[in-house]
């Protein structure tokens, strides 16, 4: 009796799978974040010059998160861990692949209910309720910051989903605009063999991506047809 091997199934997901969840995509079309440049609060000089107006930003993003529960964009993920290896590479710094249970998230742009040390990055904390305030400070006695990449960053995880993409057996994107790098480029990653699936009601430009099969609706009901796809 032989053993199905399961095929490794990566899904880089983006903004538009936890607005369905009523959060809030990162930008609006004027290029403001809610109101804010983001300059002024996603980047490390506007932490420079006004921490505690970053921090009361992510408080109030914190704060949205933690309301917020997983859609059924989420749940039919999670389903697809029945059939397949599933790995999640998410752009969104919520936590709602992991409520609705997928077992296997990478967070490419950090986890808005944890703070790290401002001198020592390895020094990470979840954060107790929703409020992060000026004089929390690490076990160093410097300054907590939002674990976030912000612009201008490296983004540590990078190297990580890069491998994960290239060991893909099924790629598919979900939710972004495939405009912020390095994320966005990780579906030129796996191997033109390889087949790809983009779910957004508004799919980005993929001109040149070979074996691309678009899907043009919500996470929801997007994912919800490539489950029936990939699952019948």
């Amino acid at each position: 009796m032989t053993t199905r091997v399961r095929q490794k199934l990566v899904v880089l997901t983006g903004a538009g799978i936890s607005a369905e969840s009523g959060i809030p995509t990162f930008r609006g079309s004027d290029g403001l974040w809610e109101g804010h440049r983001i300059e002024d609060v996603a980047s490390p000089e506007g932490w420079r010059r006004n921490p505690a107006k970053v921090l009361e930003f992510y408080n109030q993003r914190r704060q949205k998160a933690l309301e917020a529960k997983p859609n059924a964009g989420h749940s039919h993920l999670v389903e697809l861990e029945r059939d397949f290896d599933v790995t999640i590479i998410t752009q969104n710094i919520d936590t709602l692949h992991e409520q609705a249970g997928s077992s296997r998230v990478i967070h490419l742009h950090g986890i808005i209910t944890q703070s790290r040390s401002t001198r020592d990055p390895g020094l990470v904390y979840e954060i107790k309720g929703w409020e992060l305030k000026l004089g929390d400070c690490c076990e160093l006695g410097s300054q907590l910051r939002p674990n976030i990449v912000w612009f201008g960053e490296a983004v540590p995880m990078i190297d990580t989903a890069v491998e994960i993409a290239e060991d893909s057996d099924i790629f598919v994107v979900v939710g972004t605009s495939l405009l912020v790098y390095p994320a966005a480029g990780l579906i030129h990653v796996p191997a033109a063999s390889v087949p790809k699936y983009i779910v957004d009601p508004q799919v980005p430009n993929t001109a040149g991506i070979p074996n691309l099969t678009a899907i043009p609706a919500i996470a929801s009901v997007g994912l919800q047809q490539l489950r029936e796809r990939l699952q019948s």
